[in-house]
């Protein structure tokens, strides 16, 4: 064995783990309590494709942060449990590397991959560990590569995901959705006042049209502005819980929060004969329950002061609280007059989702959830 690069410390017992081969792979050998860190490519070297994925799967699904750090990022990895064979078991997901302890790697099943392809998969690895050793190089974590690119938005104080997660599936319902908005908004602007005036939801008519409003007025945005932050919102948040719940379920949770909203923003504005439009209603459920159960995914924002910037993370349990504080806000600005922003719908649908994160908490874990 030899060690080469930077000095990356065992999360056990802080001594510089050594790169080594094996069966044609690199893993990351602790040479005192003799525990290993292997990365995906390695994994499905050895293990195959269908114990490989399973690992991956619950490492998606798993919440509990232990204290060992990553060798590579150092920020806290999760705990996870592998059934076949039994193993107790921590991996970082943006490193994607898996850290096994003593003896624990010699109980990993061999198994073929199913679709072999050596040259993409030694491919995958060599990018795999230039970027780990990069990364300890330079002093710097992946995330903050990550945020390069999401610059824009964060300046327009919109907030970013730090750490995205890997779905399981790809997210039909949000990508449709958000095509469907923005086709249908941008299809009425050039007939704004008279689609408001006649698919908008106006609570002291709330039944017009036989109720149809309550979904018609979804569609429809006040604006640019209005519409490209509705589908910021959906697209950052939507895939995650779409890839939790499922596509069946995920359309239900937005549908019933956006009646949800529409419900609220009648009840506490009965005699308003102003329109009420916008997806955020339903947006609104989809956040709060993305909050709760993805509760350490971490948000980036960029504050500014004067011309300097900096990047603050927080968890998303973090940031639900900031956001309900501006909400509550601008509930109260609204009933005041001071705000046209219909706060009481963003609210109604945040109860939606928290009733059905209540709800769906305990099949959570089920092995058909998603399908």
């Amino acid at each position: 064995m030899k060690a080469s690069g930077p000095v990356t410390p065992c999360p056990r017992c802080s001594a510089a783990l050594h790169t080594t081969r094996y069966r044609e792979g690199l893993f990351f050998l602790c040479p005192d309590c003799h525990g290993r860190a292997v990365t995906f490519p390695q994994l499905l070297r050895v293990a195959g494709d269908r114990w490989t994925t399973s690992i991956l799967r619950q490492i998606n699904r798993s919440e509990n942060f232990t204290e060992l750090p990553c060798p590579f990022c150092r920020s806290p990895m999760r705990s996870f449990a592998s059934e076949d064979p039994p193993l107790a078991l921590n991996a970082c997901k943006r490193c994607t590397v898996v850290w096994f302890d003593p003896h624990e790697f010699e109980a990993v099943p061999s198994g073929a991959l199913e679709s072999p392809d050596a040259v993409r998969l030694r491919g995958i690895e060599t990018m795999a560990v230039r970027k780990l050793e990069n990364l300890r190089e330079r002093g710097i974590s992946d995330e903050d590569l990550d945020l390069e690119w999401k610059t824009i938005p964060a300046f327009l104080g919109l907030p970013v995901e730090s750490e995205t997660n890997p779905l399981n599936l790809r997210p039909w319902v949000t990508w449709g959705l958000s095509m469907v908005l923005f086709l249908v908004s941008a299809a009425v602007f050039t007939r704004y006042d008279t689609a408001v005036d006649t698919f908008g939801l106006v609570p002291a008519e709330a039944w017009r049209w036989g109720g149809l409003t309550w979904v018609t007025s979804f569609f429809l945005h006040g604006g640019v502005f209005h519409l490209l932050g509705n589908l910021y919102f959906l697209l950052i948040f939507g895939d995650n819980v779409e890839d939790f719940l499922g596509h069946l379920r995920f359309a239900l949770l937005l549908l019933v929060s956006t009646l949800a909203g529409d419900a609220v923003h009648v009840l506490m504005n009965s005699h308003s004969t102003v329109p009420c439009i916008g997806a955020s209603g339903g947006i609104s459920g989809v956040i709060v329950f993305y909050a709760l159960q993805f509760p350490h995914a971490r948000l980036g924002f960029l504050m500014r002061y004067f011309l300097h910037f900096r990047w603050v993370q927080i968890p998303a349990w973090g940031a639900l609280l900031l956001w309900l504080l501006i909400q509550s806000i601008g509930l109260v600005q609204q009933q005041t007059g001071l705000s046209n922003v219909a706060a009481t719908a963003h609210l109604g649908g945040a109860v939606a989702g928290f009733a059905a994160w209540l709800a769906w908490k305990r099949i959570e874990n089920r092995p058909w959830l998603g399908n």
